[in-house]
């Protein structure tokens, strides 16, 4: 008997080493691809990925690479089900932010494993989850598994920036490749704290990604002879008065989960103005002792803050024209255009003009509902037992708005645990922990079959 439970343990291990090893194969390769705007190729990666996938035995009808440029291609693979759901998403993207390497003390663009972590560009943004789809289907292929649904991965270009975003090309030119009941992505955050697990969260929302150009125009004149009326002193003035401005608190289902939940993560005051921010209406003081922390402000509120600066055209001149872009991100259910004329209001100077930049896209928060709830709060406690799920709504943007916006209820989630004091996504060498890298591959995996069973 004792034999058996030796050979049953050591078998146990055996696969899981096999799987950990198919998905750092697959993570190493991905991350050894340049997929940056600039000179990388998202085409090749998701070529590499399909051919895994076809090597694995998945027709080659299921498995496609196109996109709207020769660099920016797209991986879409169907796992075939039974039918009796509606398909379920698995979204990831293959583009990554710029990395220098004089910048980096490792090769951005190597895997590197060092100090208990996996080193490289893209490790935790967003290659870590296009390598644990890519493997979770190879390996519920490998165990002959057959879903209650078609299981769809999509590996995406140009979601960190650039000409094409993957996504808004494949609604709008492939659909019904795509079309399913709901979909993954990323957005969630697993989180750990003084190297202990905290929390895992699910993303249902995100903020309102709008920037306005700040602009006042003036005759100028020689800057022996100065003027009150001055260019820079205008949108200076202005700038000022946003700064010291707060928009009107607005929560909502997410939010309002999200801090009745949180408030079981601490003690005290913290916790008690996180029970009194949930409730209708919230706590005035509650509110005013939470937004001196940057991310609840960001979570309770619109906020608009100025990125950059621009004036003047001589040392010896009078300006002539001063430029700010102030940058919102902005909360569920409110307006851009509000917000603009808020803008305007919070700036009071008429010679401030103020103009969006670019197309603001809202998204409404897809629903908490219970069976997607439940089903992560199930394998979080497997797997990390006495670990709350959290509901958030991310304060940054993803491709997850344009799914919502087309039907498509999308869901953040990570299983990916990260040092909340010490993220380096889109930053100087991005890392994950390899421990953290394989527990992840394995949450998401059991995620997938807990759709799809």
């Amino acid at each position: 008997m004792l034999r058996l439970v030796i050979f049953i343990l050591l078998a146990g291990l055996a696969d899981d080493s096999a799987q950990n090893k198919l998905a750092h194969d697959i993570y190493k390769q991905l991350v050894e691809i340049n997929t940056t705007d600039s000179a990388g190729d998202t085409t090749v990666a998701a070529q590499a990925m399909a051919a895994r996938l076809k090597a694995a035995g998945f027709p080659e009808a299921d498995v496609q690479v196109f996109g709207p440029d020769a660099r920016k291609g797209n991986l879409v693979a169907r796992y075939r089900g039974t039918g009796q759901q509606k398909p379920l998403l698995l979204l990831a993207h293959l583009d990554v932010v710029e990395a220098k390497r004089e910048d980096w003390s490792v090769d951005p663009f190597a895997l590197v494993e060092k100090d208990g972590y996996f080193w490289g560009r893209g490790t935790t943004d967003d290659k870590a989850m296009a390598a644990a789809w890519i493997a979770a289907f190879i390996r519920l292929r490998e165990e002959r598994f057959v879903p209650s649904r078609d299981l769809i991965v999509a590996l995406t270009a140009d979601e960190e920036g650039g000409n094409y975003n993957g996504v808004q090309w494949l609604l709008a030119k492939h659909r019904d490749l795509i079309d399913a009941e709901f979909a993954l992505n990323e957005g969630g955050e697993s989180i750990l704290k003084d190297g202990k697990v905290l929390l895992n969260a699910i993303q249902p929302s995100e903020k309102i990604y709008q920037s306005f150009r700040l602009e006042v125009r003036n005759a100028g004149g020689h800057s022996s002879r100065p003027v009150k009326d001055n260019a820079i002193y205008h949108l200076a003035s202005g700038l000022t008065r946003l700064s010291e401005y707060e928009f009107p608190v607005k929560l909502n289902e997410v939010t309002i989960e999200y801090y009745n939940r949180m408030a079981g993560l601490y003690a005290g005051q913290v916790a008690a103005d996180m029970k009194a921010v949930a409730k209708n209406p919230p706590d005035r003081a509650a509110l005013a002792r939470l937004s001196k922390a940057s991310y609840d402000n960001a979570m309770l509120r619109t906020t608009c803050v100025a990125t950059r600066l621009e004036a003047g055209q001589a040392d010896n001149a009078l300006p002539q024209t001063a430029r700010a872009v102030v940058n919102c991100r902005i909360i569920p259910g409110d307006s851009p255009v509000e917000v603009r004329s808020r803008l305007v209001r919070v700036l009071d100077d008429q010679k401030i003009l103020v103009t969006p930049m670019d197309e603001a896209i809202a998204s409404e928060p897809s629903p908490l509902k219970p069976t997607i709830i439940g089903a992560i709060e199930r394998i979080t406690a497997e797997m990390w037992p006495g670990i709350p799920v959290i509901p958030v709504m991310s304060t940054g943007a993803t491709d997850g708005l344009y799914l919502r916006n087309a039907g498509i209820p999308t869901y953040g989630i990570s299983g990916f645990f990260q040092d909340v004091d010490d993220t380096r996504a889109h930053g100087r060498d991005e890392r994950l922990g390899i421990k953290q890298f394989y527990e992840g591959r394995e949450f998401l995996y059991r995620v997938v079959k807990a759709f799809s069973s």
